[in-house]
């Protein structure tokens, strides 16, 4: 019987790579570094749309100082449009914008918050300083505008594209007794609008489209464009 003393079989491939430090420190370093590869070169959402350009405005805030569309270049903004004695959607409009002031917290003053009344003859000055401290408005980042009704209607109509109809008196049933209301056909949209005053997107207020509208928010910011 003849014996084979010091055999050693030759190792495959694997085997030679398995038993080599030079073959573990790659494969570590490529395992860390191609997530972080993969989310600095993944391809980013298409820029958004720009609509138009926000026409020139001279109204005054819920402090009676004056507020141009000026005042507003350099950052995003998100405007709606209200009236303080709306009997129906702008209690949910509102609702809606107190939670994204809370969302655009950490923003700092790379966003505002604009809320235009279309009934500036019964919205004063005053009337929305009240209004904006009772919805726990910041100062610092949501604003309430009014001023001259013409103006406010044809900015709201032409400049931002969405619809305002003139105060109406509707009935209404309140406690079982028939009363006289007034209402405003207004649009019940968000519009968003960039660093340069131009309008990038429109959204509902439901939670999907204000999520998105979050979502959008951050992209203009980061991208400034």
């Amino acid at each position: 019987m003849t014996a084979y003393v010091g055999y050693k079989r030759n190792g495959n491939l694997f085997e030679k790579l398995v038993t080599n430090k030079l073959f573990w420190f790659l494969f570590i370093a490529f395992t860390f570094s191609y997530p972080i590869y993969r989310s600095v070169y993944r391809e980013l959402p298409p820029p958004l749309p720009v609509i138009k350009k926000v026409p020139d405005f001279s109204l005054v805030n819920d402090f009676k100082k004056p507020v141009t569309n000026k005042d507003l270049l350099g950052k995003v903004y998100i405007a709606n449009f209200i009236f303080t004695t709306c009997p129906s959607s702008c209690l949910r409009l509102t609702a809606e914008m107190e939670k994204v002031q809370k969302r655009v917290r950490g923003l700092g003053q790379n966003v505002a918050l604009v809320s235009f009344t279309v009934d500036p003859l019964t919205d004063t000055p005053e009337v929305l300083y009240k209004y904006a401290r009772k919805k726990n408005a910041n100062p610092f980042v949501w604003s309430f505008l009014t001023g001259d009704k013409e103006e406010l209607k044809k900015l709201v109509i032409d400049g931002f594209n969405v619809p305002m109809g003139d105060k109406e008196a509707v009935d209404a049933v309140v406690d079982r007794e028939t009363v006289t209301m007034f209402d405003i056909a207004h649009t019940e949209k968000f519009v968003l609008v960039d660093h340069h005053g131009d309008i990038r997107g429109y959204y509902d207020s439901t939670s999907d489209d204000i999520n998105k509208m979050m979502i959008d928010i951050g992209l203009l910011i980061n991208r400034k464009n």
